[in-house]
């Protein structure tokens, strides 16, 4: 029978990269460990490449940790490794895409993972493959090696910092060669990326919580525009501040907080737990005129959020809405009929819960609007008597450059539609979306002027828009 992509109304994961340099652990199980951790941040392929010094090593394949890696790792040898997974933003969801990518240069072994999007790729791509340059994927990452291969610089670091200072857009490189690991963040910090300590050894990964996995210790977020140089166990990374045009103030991804990472990691020193939990807060604060019986979370991106508002406003929260955990993104064809409920695949009503009562119903985001008149109409099947959507972000008006794989603008529901229309198109008794000055409240730990809201305000911090006006995932295999 075919099998379909049930798409929810969100915006994917980008990528999540994780590295390790250590001679007393093993360093390509720690790798599988720590993307086992950061598997919410991509679930399309995976990949680990290992170096011992002389030589490099590599496994990747299409699908989750567990799938690529059911054999065991046990065929990876060495000191140094780096990791990677994956959901395609640039370049196709094929099998010659997977990370990490790995090439050999006058300098040996060379082995990349990338979080982010380059928004000058294909112009750079189109020099290089003027100049002779062969490339065998569709991801810009691959861009970046071939800038690296061609430097004329003798230390790889420096080698490094030459590439990263022609690319634009947003990075959070883990590069490897075979006696060092280098981890490197774009000058914005649009893409998280933070450095941890084993007992002997160092690790660096998209988010806190792979450390714990591991047994690292946390020490600290790569700043933006620094690139962190690893070649001893215990000895302190070298840290260059490599960009040549470093911005005023950086620019972090609003949506690491109200959506994409795990709520047990601190980002930039912000915990992204007590981020939504404050969010929640300020949405109660803003919707006090909504008297309700209790609130509800879509789970499990909204649940932080709606326990915030829960406190805030003196109304119980309770589990209202019912996960499935155990659909995968693709599953059998079903029949038109069960085709019409297929949102049952993955979230139910919990009925006595719901029955008779008005209900406030919290999530992260409402992107296309394909799902939440769905969620809606689940509830008031289950006996809701006023179901009151509440959003823990602003409305979406914009594409993401930076790595998010999002619609184009028109395809955005907010941007062609009121908060009133979007209201009718679910079937809410009302809609609430938190104010940007709100979101910018929930932040205790963060500047939240260096964020970039671009996505609610096409305020691209670095003219993104105009330097990259395609927002295809195909972008290369569209060229002429």
């Amino acid at each position: 029978m075919q099998g379909i992509d049930f798409q929810e109304d969100k915006w994917h994961e980008e990528c999540g990269v994780f590295g390790i340099y250590s001679h007393q652990d093993d360093v390509a199980l720690n790798t599988y460990w720590g993307l086992f951790a950061l598997q919410h941040r991509g679930q399309e392929s995976t990949g680990i490449a290992v170096a011992d010094g002389k030589s490099m090593q590599i496994k990747r394949g299409m699908g989750l940790v567990p799938e690529v890696f059911k054999d065991g790792v046990g065929d990876l040898s060495g000191h140094i490794a780096v990791g990677h997974v994956r959901y395609s933003t640039t370049g196709a969801s094929m099998a010659f895409n997977v990370q990490p990518l790995k090439v050999y240069f006058d300098g040996g072994n060379l082995a990349l993972s990338h979080n982010g999007n380059l928004t000058n790729a294909c112009e750079l791509r189109r020099k290089l493959a003027k100049d002779g340059v062969v490339f065998q994927t569709t991801v810009d990452s691959e861009v970046v090696l071939s800038l690296i291969a061609r430097s004329r610089r003798e230390k790889i670091e420096d080698r490094v910092a030459e590439a990263v200072n022609e690319i634009k857009g947003a990075f959070a490189f883990i590069i490897m060669t075979e006696d060092k690991l280098l981890a490197v963040r774009d000058p914005y910090g649009f893409r998280p990326l933070c450095l941890g300590r084993l007992e002997h050894g160092w690790v660096v990964a998209s988010e806190s919580c792979a450390f714990d996995l591991v047994g690292a210790e946390f020490i600290r977020d790569i700043m933006p525009g620094e690139m962190l140089m690893i070649d001893d166990d215990d000895a302190e990374p070298k840290s260059m501040m490599y960009s040549s045009n470093q911005p005023a103030k950086s620019a972090h991804c609003v949506f690491e907080y109200v959506y994409f990472a795990r709520t047990d990691s601190v980002i930039d020193k912000q915990s992204v737990y007590e981020a939504r939990l404050n969010m929640g807060r300020e949405l109660a604060k803003e919707t006090s005129h909504i008297k309700a019986d209790i609130v509800i979370s879509v789970p499990d991106s909204g649940t932080a959020a709606a326990i915030g508002y829960g406190l805030e406003a003196g109304i119980p929260f309770v589990e209202g809405l019912t996960k499935n955990r155990y659909v995968g993104r693709t599953f059998i064809q079903p029949t038109q009929k069960q085709r019409q409920n297929a949102v049952r695949l993955k979230l139910n009503v919990v009925a006595p819960l719901v029955r008779g009562k008005s209900v406030v119903m919290v999530d992260d985001s409402i992107v296309r609007g394909t799902t939440s008149g769905k969620i809606v109409k689940l509830l008031k099947d289950g006996g809701a008597k006023e179901v009151h959507v509440c959003i823990s972000s602003p409305p979406v008006t914009d594409p993401c450059y930076y790595g998010i794989d999002t619609s184009v603008r028109k395809e955005l529901i907010a941007s062609t539609h009121t908060e009133e229309e979007i209201c009718r198109y679910i079937g809410a008794d009302s809609l609430h979306y938190i104010s940007k000055e709100g979101l910018k409240r929930a932040f205790n730990s963060l500047d939240a002027e260096g964020m970039c809201y671009a996505c609610f305000d096409a305020g691209y911090p670095d003219d993104a828009e105009n330097v990259l006006r395609q927002g295809s995932k195909l972008l290369f295999e569209n060229e002429k």
